[in-house]
């Protein structure tokens, strides 16, 4: 005989049950909110923008805290989210074993440019920098590490748009976050040009005097697992190595040399948009 547990799980397959963790729930709240606010937040500035009393929240937050999640400064009693999240998400993911190949050829393509280089990661309609390489200069332009990357409108999300297998790109773009000055017909087209020429190079969408040029990095699958980036800046010290160009096919071979240590074969090249 089936029991009343049994007989609710098929009840109906077609319908999504709900099952509520109030804790856990306040607790993810907080780790998003926290995500936009890098200065850090006190607990009633966490509460406001939660529109939550300090009451429901406290505990959590203690919790978190002495599970290392966050961290309060002790001058501004602000919190803020510690890399143990970035710490488990490279555990957790493919990530770990991409930034360990790519760590030391990030650091040959910094030596060879003077340029700071970057790994930006996709996952549902967000990317974030999970690796990043400064330049041995004592001047210099890079990205912070876990730093959010726009898909629309960067050189890396371009790449990492572009070289999606072409039916998860068209359900990806209806769900994805546009600008106005960025329509979808747009996107698709300039996405299109990246394919063709198999990387993205424009100017960087966050600051000016730099140009963007991204590579894309495949697994073991031939799929796409990262876009490798440098945001090239141009020196007048006279420590410039590279120019623009030359700079581009160092950065070309070094996605190249980091997508053969996943596994990743020219002669099996599924470019995750359809091959």
């Amino acid at each position: 005989m089936n029991s009343a547990a049994d007989s609710d799980d098929t009840e109906d397959s077609g319908r999504t049950r709900a099952y509520s963790a109030p804790a856990l729930e306040k607790g993810i709240d907080i780790l998003e909110l926290l995500g936009t606010a890098p200065a850090g937040l006190t607990i009633s500035e966490i509460g406001q923008r939660l529109g939550r009393s300090i009451s429901e929240i406290f505990r959590v937050i203690i919790v978190m805290e002495r599970r290392r999640w966050l961290r309060k400064d002790p001058f501004s009693d602000r919190y803020s989210v510690t890399y143990r999240m970035l710490e488990t998400a490279f555990r957790a993911t493919p990530a770990q074993e991409l930034t360990y190949a790519a760590a030391p050829v990030m650091h040959a393509l910094a030596e060879a440019t003077n340029q700071s280089c970057h790994l930006v990661v996709r996952s549902d309609t967000r990317s974030m920098v999970v690796q990043r390489q400064d330049n041995l200069g004592p001047v210099g332009f890079g990205m912070r590490l876990g730093a959010s990357v726009d898909l629309a409108t960067s050189c890396s999300g371009h790449v990492l748009l572009a070289f999606t297998v072409d039916d998860r790109l068209d359900a990806l773009l209806e769900k994805l976050p546009r600008p106005a000055t960025m329509p979808l017909e747009r996107l698709r087209q300039r996405l299109e040009v990246v394919r063709m020429q198999g990387y993205e190079m424009q100017p960087s969408a966050r600051t000016a005097g730099v140009t963007d040029i991204s590579y894309p990095i495949f697994g073991f699958d031939g799929h796409v697992a990262a876009a490798l980036t440098v945001p090239f800046l141009i020196t007048i010290d006279g420590s410039q190595r590279t120019d623009l160009e030359e700079t581009r096919a160092v950065l070309r071979e070094s996605a190249e040399r980091i997508s053969m240590t996943l596994g990743w074969a020219p002669e099996r090249v599924r470019v995750e948009a359809g091959g």
